[in-house]
């Protein structure tokens, strides 16, 4: 198996196909960097991609695909992927706030996991399953994220206005275990080639400061 800080070498054709990374300003609101893990729940179409994006992120502890937004009994992938529920294909991040802070996490979502302007979809995905989606835990991560939308629409950062939506985190649920870690297991899945690849791309290159 590849592990995903090489699986750009690991598949031919894996590099060099992408723009340079977008450069998004850092927060001007962030949450205190305190000691222990925290966990924060995203939304930002196939969980797949999201989650081998942050997975890449120094800091970040683990990263576990699930579902947000809906009930226990129908946090299923059959029922979720049919549009089905209310859920969101979600990802929960376990990180080091010593290391990484929520706020660096908000533009790392923001600029390589996924394109905050595109409503109720994600590259060949569509249904609300697939929004954009910041599930906050406490008044504080709202705050935060509700900042930083604003600071990046009066930046006029994006070409469109960002769709993303801030709603209350009631439970996460982890997905089916073939969904975990699918991409550093299956990095020639034709749909991690062509989605997921491209977005692991720009994460390590930020993170290489290329």
């Amino acid at each position: 198996m590849c592990l995903v800080s090489t699986l750009l070498r690991c598949v031919p054709g894996g590099t060099g196909e992408t723009r340079a990374p977008r450069t998004l300003p850092a927060p001007h609101l962030d949450l205190e960097a305190t000691r222990g893990e925290r966990r924060v729940v995203l939304a930002g179409g196939c969980f797949w991609c999201t989650e081998a994006v942050f997975e890449a992120i120094p800091g970040v502890r683990s990263v576990v695909s699930g579902y947000a937004g809906d009930t226990r009994d129908k946090a299923t992938y059959d029922q979720v992927s049919w549009g089905r529920t209310n859920h969101a294909e979600s990802i929960e991040i376990a990180y080091d706030p010593q290391r990484v802070t929520y706020g660096q996490l908000l533009r790392a979502f923001f600029a390589v996991a996924h394109d905050p302007t595109q409503l109720d979809r994600q590259g060949p995905d569509s249904g609300r399953q697939y929004r954009s989606a910041i599930f906050y835990a406490s008044e504080d991560e709202r705050r935060v994220a509700e900042a930083y939308i604003r600071q990046l629409t009066e930046a006029r950062v994006f070409d469109r206005p960002i769709v993303t939506t801030l709603e209350k985190l009631e439970r996460f649920y982890p997905a089916e275990a073939y969904h975990q870690d699918f991409v550093a297991q299956h990095p020639t899945h034709p749909y991690v080639v062509r989605w997921a690849l491209p977005k692991l791309e720009k994460a390590l290159k930020i993170h290489a400061g290329g």
